[in-house]
């Protein structure tokens, strides 16, 4: 195998595959990535046998071939070369040769011919939606799913097609977040649950453009084709929290808020609220509402906050404890100017959602606030 290629091709490349190469496996042929010519194209393929990982790019092959190298290494060394076409060439001991200007590499190879394909795909449904609206759409919902091992179907994310809109939920016994849109064309229904770790990889290996990417999902995977990269994952088993039954449709008291204006009160008062001597224990912040007016306030042994904002508010007044953090991660999330944030009693789930928007909502459970 010979071939030359340019440096920032073959980076966006291996940026990518990388992604799946696993830290630690039994397998030490998972730790490379299969390197294979076809024409005047280069196929970079990475598998830890949840995800795999496939991408294509321009190269001037002198000689066909394949070879199987360790993908941190390799990725590493072209990463600090010049910027400028790369010569990789397997020579007659099996070894993997890298010439630039005036480096010289050898790397150790592994038989390509043990490395795993990758499932072959029989796609019985399939929608195609812009990649900055995929983006989106994970970026909402992804800090809610769990990461308890020991339920892991809420490691993953819901992607449900119903009356052709797509429903994309997130829950980890905390909190859930439900982002939805709907799609220009028919679609049939249908629902699956894509593990968080693979549409991490997926939020990272997408741009934030209008091109194209398209979800066909099979009995037990699910295939993402953008560009010249493709990915394939295994689904999650199980039954998944029928979301739509458990987000309240009434409340008893809302607030209408500038988001900005409330994330940088919450992110005021974690100040306090995470700074606890006694690290095990967990201190919420008390929300209260009251006329016209929010209140935000934490003690412990640090010290005590108190936030104050003066608003529009609706129903009665309410005293409820919440883990900051929990409103954070939506409030970073949410792109609206303004939001409503509904609460009915001091144990029942509140709910932020935008004013303008349907198409975004998160549900947090509160934390019973100690007797003072």
């Amino acid at each position: 195998m010979k071939i030359v290629c340019e440096k920032d091709k073959l980076i966006k490349g291996l940026n990518s595959v990388v992604k799946s190469v696993p830290n630690k496996t039994t397998m030490p042929i998972l730790e490379g990535i299969l390197i294979q010519t076809n024409n005047n194209e280069l196929k970079l393929t990475s598998y830890d046998l949840e995800i795999g990982i496939e991408c294509i790019i321009e190269a001037e092959i002198k000689e066909e071939g394949a070879t199987v190298v360790n993908a941190i290494m390799f990725s590493e060394i072209i990463r600090k070369l010049p910027s400028t076409d790369i010569t990789i060439t397997v020579n007659e001991n099996n070894l993997l040769v890298i010439e630039c200007e005036g480096s010289l590499y050898k790397l150790t190879t592994m038989n390509p011919n043990e490395f795993p394909e990758l499932p072959q795909i029989n796609v019985d449904n399939s929608i195609e939606i812009e990649q900055n609206t995929l983006k989106n759409m994970i970026r909402k919902t992804i800090f809610a799913v769990s990461s308890e091992e020991n339920k892991p179907i809420f490691t993953g994310c819901l992607f449900e097609i119903k009356d052709n809109k797509l429903n994309v939920v997130a829950v980890d016994g905390f909190r859930l977040a439900w982002k939805n849109i709907y799609l220009n064309n028919h679609v049939n229904d249908f629902s699956v649950v894509i593990p968080g770790k693979t549409l991490n990889e997926i939020n990272k290996i997408t741009s934030d453009s209008f091109e194209p990417i398209k979800i066909g999902i099979s009995k037990n995977q699910a295939l993402f084709e953008m560009d010249n990269c493709k990915v394939v994952t295994r689904l999650l088993d199980g039954e998944f929290l029928n979301y739509s039954s458990v987000v309240p449709s009434n409340w008893d008291t809302r607030i209408r808020v500038n988001k900005s204006a409330l994330q940088s009160c919450f992110e005021r008062i974690s100040l306090i609220s995470s700074s606890s001597i006694e690290k095990e224990k967990k201190y919420p912040v008390k929300v209260t509402v009251d006329i016209g007016k929010l209140i935000i306030s934490c003690t412990n042994q640090t010290g005590d906050a108190k936030e104050e904002m003066y608003l529009t508010t609706e129903g009665k007044n309410i005293e409820i404890g919440f883990n900051p953090k929990y409103f954070l991660d939506a409030l970073k999330v949410i792109d609206d100017e303004e939001i409503f944030v509904e609460f009915g009693t001091n144990i029942s789930p509140c709910i932020i959602r935008p004013v303008e928007n349907e198409d975004y909502v998160y549900m947090i459970l509160p934390i019973r606030l100690r007797e003072e």
